[in-house]
């Protein structure tokens, strides 16, 4: 077994990881990326699309463009990168104050890595969920595929999955591999969607769904799929008020269904550390400094909560190697609010703001609302109204909250500060 040393450990090679090493590498420590697929850039990869850096580098990018932005300043910095490298458990050894994290790690190339290192920070994204995530009933044919494996299969392994689609669910991937198999000569015969709005951004609505004429069924339920051996067609039944009309229901034929039904963060690893997730999220719970319950253990990214632009997920990931690297450098946090989900919102991250620095705060709606209200409250006091012209749950809510904001309230040791929509 091969035993190394290091002052910090980032699992995963995405954007999250890359920003978050770069800041470490940066502050002067030495710093490991571990990823687990044979190159950096995770899922931007496959993402060929374009759409990306509008906000982190003012320009419109590709997937690869975005990442190789990222890669060409990991690969000329001194951060040590182990690919195709997997994590197989890390945990917190000696006493607190003093701890240092022991990870164990397996290579095809490297055999058994033992890592030693006083910081972790947990960068491995999120995963799709799938068919039995959702519960569709009916047989189990070939041809069913979630959006990011089809993603894959055409945009890497140059593979069609199928001719005539159907994507159930309207959440981003969905959406954009509506519009990648159209242009591959495919026919997309719907998009079905269990809610009454769509689940993706609207800018995703109108050019992969609109602009190709493709239906989308909101309030509508994937109540079957037929067929023995391949996909041979749908079953799609409206909601009325929350229930099912079965006499409404009608068949699409098709022979390949893609979901696109939602994303989990990649916590698995996290649970058997010790982390304490969030049942909302399912992402770790962290203070101002995105720090977990176990001391120098960090998150950020989508393992810490599902972002819809990778500029967020970048610009959350650097303030986490920051973070990681004062704490590095023996800064501790101090007093902290606990932030509250409160009406029409349904989760707040990170769940705590230091109210002695400016904090950047990241929210999702339960509505949908034009010309809506933010509202902050602590003990009942409202001490902040923000207007938004458009709120969606498929769009984050951004917040910058600083000193001056939270100056004189006379803060208990009880108080949060509550978020609500209206």
């Amino acid at each position: 077994m091969k035993e190394l040393n290091f002052d910090a450990v980032v699992i995963g090679g995405g954007a999250a990881g890359m920003a978050a090493a770069l800041e470490l590498e940066g502050a002067g420590f030495s710093v490991a990326i571990i990823e687990r697929e044979d190159h950096l850039g995770g899922i931007l990869m496959q993402c060929i699309h374009n759409g990306f850096g509008l906000h982190e580098f003012n320009e419109e990018l590709t997937g690869p463009e975005f990442a190789e932005r990222l890669m060409a300043k990991t690969l000329n910095s001194r951060i040590t990168c182990y690919l195709n490298t997997t994590v197989t458990a890390f945990h917190t050894e000696g006493p607190a104050g003093t701890a240092y994290k022991e990870l164990f790690c397996v290579s095809p190339d490297l055999g058994v890595l033992r890592i030693i290192a006083r910081v972790v920070v947990l960068a491995m994204g999120c995963r799709e969920r799938n068919r039995g995530n959702v519960r569709i009933p009916g047989s189990r044919p070939a041809g069913v595929y979630t959006a990011g494996l089809a993603q894959r299969l055409v945009n890497i392994e140059g593979y069609i999955p199928g001719k005539e689609i159907v994507i159930i669910g309207s959440g981003d991937i969905g959406l954009i591999m509506a519009r990648r198999m159209s242009w591959v000569g495919c026919t997309v015969k719907a998009v079905v969607e269990i809610m009454p709005y769509p689940a993706g951004l609207t800018r995703n609505i109108v050019q992969c769904l609109r602009d190709f004429n493709i239906p989308l069924y909101l309030s509508s339920q994937t109540t079957n799929i037929f067929g023995n051996d391949r996909v041979e067609g749908v079953e799609v039944t409206p909601m009325e008020n929350g229930a099912l009309v079965p006499e409404k229901r009608f068949r699409i034929d098709c022979d390949t269904v893609l979901l696109s039904v939602g994303l989990v963060p990649e916590n698995e690893l996290s649970k058997d550390a010790g982390v304490d997730l969030n049942g909302t999220t399912g992402g770790p719970l962290v203070d101002s400094n995105l720090m977990t319950n176990v001391e120098g253990v960090f998150a950020c990214g989508n393992v810490l909560h599902v972002h819809d632009l990778v500029d967020w997920v970048t610009e959350e990931s650097r303030r986490a190697g920051l973070y990681a690297a004062a704490w590095l450098r023996g800064a501790r946090p101090g007093l902290q609010l606990r932030l509250k989900a409160g009406s029409n919102v349904r989760y707040v991250n990170p769940g705590k703001l230091d109210p002695k620095r400016d904090n950047k705060l990241y929210l999702r709606s339960l509505i949908v609302k034009n010309d809506a209200t933010l509202e902050l409250r602590i003990d009942n006091r409202v001490i902040k109204s923000i207007k938004k012209g458009h709120i969606q749950p498929s769009e984050m809510i951004n917040v910058n909250l600083g000193p001056k904001d939270l100056e004189g309230l006379g803060m208990g040791p009880d108080s949060a500060l509550e978020f609500s929509l209206k």
